[in-house]
């Protein structure tokens, strides 16, 4: 695989509830994924997928894991949205994390989450944690969103965009970076394979 090769990003929405905001932030993020020079965007929205929450593989466990597996297989690295719900991350975001575990190995994921006063930060450290579990880098830099509801006009419009979209670059940035360079290690021990 030639290293000038674009990489490819799954941008994970991770909110399924009905009224969430998550689409109008995903709608901005799709914007500067677009933009980025290195990076080729695919979306899997929690909400689109109908991921039983007991983990028996089953008829409808089948068809969801079809559409959405395939896309965190073939992903470079990911950009996982996520609201904060009652301090952490929404409970269908982490069953769709728990569904897999070779499709994160050795992979980037970028963090950028929204919500009242915290932005979500809570649950973007919740996350952290999680995603070190499964043998992937969180990157450093975030984007957060406090009281989003008010960052973003009726139009879904960042009123202020100057901080999210320096965020956003640095971000992509040190995504673009550390996918690049885990595409090449994960030819190598222990990932190989």
């Amino acid at each position: 695989m030639n290293s000038a090769e674009p990489l490819e990003v799954t941008l994970v929405i991770g909110s399924n509830r009905h009224g969430r905001f998550g689409p109008v932030v995903a709608d901005w993020l799709l914007a500067h994924l677009r933009d980025h020079p290195d990076l080729v965007p695919s979306v899997v929205d929690v909400a689109a997928t109908d991921l039983p929450m007991s983990l028996a593989r089953g008829p409808r466990a089948a068809t969801a894991l079809a559409d959405v597996t395939p896309k965190l297989a073939r992903a470079d690295a990911f950009v996982v949205l996520t609201p904060e719900y009652n301090h952490s991350f929404p409970a269908g975001l982490k069953n769709l994390i728990d569904w897999h575990y070779s499709e994160w190995r050795a992979k980037p994921v970028a963090l950028a989450s929204y919500g009242g006063l915290s932005g979500g930060l809570r649950a973007v450290e919740h996350l952290r944690q999680i995603f070190a579990e499964l043998h992937a880098v969180t990157v450093r830099d975030t984007v957060s969103f406090h009281n989003a509801g008010a960052a973003f006009d009726d139009e879904g419009t960042l009123k202020d965009p100057s901080g999210p979209d320096a965020a956003a670059k640095l971000m992509l940035d040190q995504l673009a970076w550390w996918a690049r360079a885990l595409r090449e290690a994960r030819r190598t021990a222990p990932y190989a394979g």
